[in-house]
């Protein structure tokens, strides 16, 4: 029989203040959401007003008074909440920290992690599934191939991936919600939703069947072939196709909606004749903000009272709401500048000269963590000469040889211009746009060229010659 005993254990761990909490939140909020989180400071802190003259844009340093020594130079956005809270990760539990929570809109790529973080996973399986995510196009399917998601883990240090590895963790992540994500292709997108539908629902087999070897024919509208091929009547077949019409070909796009229609960007990008390429924060973004110069002389003035304390909280509370927006800046600015160093060639030349490019290139240029890049460039948006895109749109992974490779966005623009520009009469095969990129230096299975196109929305070959 065991005796009770005590033991003494020490070990290190980041303890993650109220006023830390709230420099991680502002730093993942879209410009609209925090817009509004201004607002209800403004709204419930006295201390706070709008500033009027944009030029007065540093305060005083928030160290010159003593009610404000407890303020850092720099706030540790860079963290992770495992880091934080080690046995909140997975648990599922209401009190875990969750900012998700308070944003207006949740993404399909905050939708999955969150049941992501619902798995069991070793370092190794997680980073394969966040790469999975970050693969998903805005329908929820998966935009790349499995080995050139492969070959990007592997040039990331992964050494000795396989594919099977990611096949076997990609079965897993498709029983996610919702239903169908995670698919390669539209047949593989219905018949996974098929799987979740109730055993007993009427023409299983035949449904199952008909997406499996007919969907073109259904595409078509071809009922003659169809009946005879699966056997059925006129009536079942009407029954059957009802079946598949219950199920979203497009799974993701039901996140789209979410976010806002009205876009301000966070960034602009200009381009001078004698400095080129500058990155600054759009003025016009975010209310500036300042301490209302009249409490703050009463406070001086005034003694140790109940009021005066009161006065006290709220300016600490405005002076760390102002540092975590002024930290939500440099770091915005500072991941900015990175990604549009990496991304030259697409100013200059336009997404057919887009570079390949993951969270980690960045994390390495700016000292940080992956977590923190993908925070800083979710719903955060930059305009430039090309018009206004969300950060996240100038990564994409690597195709080809290391060394030789090229991005996906790159590949996918080749093959829009090469199909915009065919004859309406002989529109290229997949084996001829191989072709066509092998001549401009290109080496692209024809898989992946058929993946590509399919994720653009467009048709075979032998449609478009119909369509014509």
């Amino acid at each position: 029989m065991m005796k009770p005993s005590m033991q003494l254990r020490i070990g290190a761990q980041l303890n993650m203040t109220p006023q830390l909490q709230q420099a991680i939140a502002l730093l993942q909020l879209s410009t609209l959401d925090l817009r509004q989180e201004i607002q209800q400071a403004l709204e419930s802190n006295p201390l706070l007003e709008l500033e009027e003259d944009f030029d007065e844009l540093e305060l005083s340093d928030p160290r010159d008074e003593e009610w404000a020594e407890d303020i850092p130079d720099e706030l540790a956005l860079d963290s992770q909440w495992e880091d934080i809270y080690p046995d909140a990760v997975g648990n599922g539990s209401d009190q875990a920290p969750d900012f998700e929570r308070n944003t207006a809109a949740e993404t399909l790529q905050q939708h999955l992690g969150a049941q992501l973080a619902l798995l069991t996973l070793d370092e190794r399986d997680h980073q394969m599934a966040e790469t999975l995510i970050d693969a998903l196009d805005d329908s929820g399917y998966l935009s790349v191939t499995l080995d050139e998601l492969c070959q990007g883990l592997r040039a990331q240090g992964m050494a000795g991936l396989r594919v099977s590895e990611l096949e076997q963790l990609l079965v897993r992540l498709q029983q996610f919600e919702p239903s169908g994500v995670f698919a390669r292709d539209l047949r593989e997108c219905l018949l996974l939703q098929l799987a979740q539908l109730p055993s007993d629902t009427p023409h299983l087999p035949q449904t199952r069947r008909l997406i499996r070897h007919f969907l073109e024919a259904l595409g078509l509208d071809n009922r003659k072939l169809l009946r005879r091929r699966l056997g059925v009547d006129d009536e079942t077949l009407t029954t059957i196709i009802a079946t598949i019409r219950t199920l979203d070909p497009r799974p993701g796009q039901r996140f789209e909606g979410a976010e806002q229609g009205y876009i301000v960007p966070d960034l602009i990008l200009r381009r001078s004749p004698r400095d080129g390429w500058q990155l600054e924060l759009n003025p016009d973004a975010l209310p500036r903000l300042r301490i209302q110069p009249d409490y703050a002389a009463l406070i001086r003035r005034a003694d140790k009272s109940d009021d005066n304390s009161f006065l006290k909280q709220h300016l600490q509370e405005a002076r760390w709401l102002m540092k975590s927006l002024s930290s939500r800046n440099d770091t915005l600015l500072r991941v900015g500048r990175e990604i549009m160093l990496h991304q030259q060639a697409f100013l200059e030349h336009g997404e057919e000269a887009m570079k390949p490019l993951v969270l980690a290139d960045i994390a390495s240029a700016v000292e940080m963590h992956e977590s923190t890049i993908s925070r800083v460039t979710t719903r955060k948006y930059i305009h430039t000469p090309r018009g206004v895109f969300e950060l996240k749109h100038f990564f994409s992974s690597h195709v080809g040889q290391e060394g030789e490779g090229h991005a996906s966005t790159a590949i996918r623009a080749r093959i829009k211009k090469l199909i915009s520009d065919e004859s309406p009469r002989k529109p290229l095969s997949d084996a001829r746009l191989v072709s066509l990129l092998s001549d401009s230096g290109i080496t692209v299975a024809r898989r992946t060229i058929a993946k590509y196109r399919e994720s653009m929305g467009i048709p075979s070959s032998s449609e478009r010659k119909r369509l014509a």
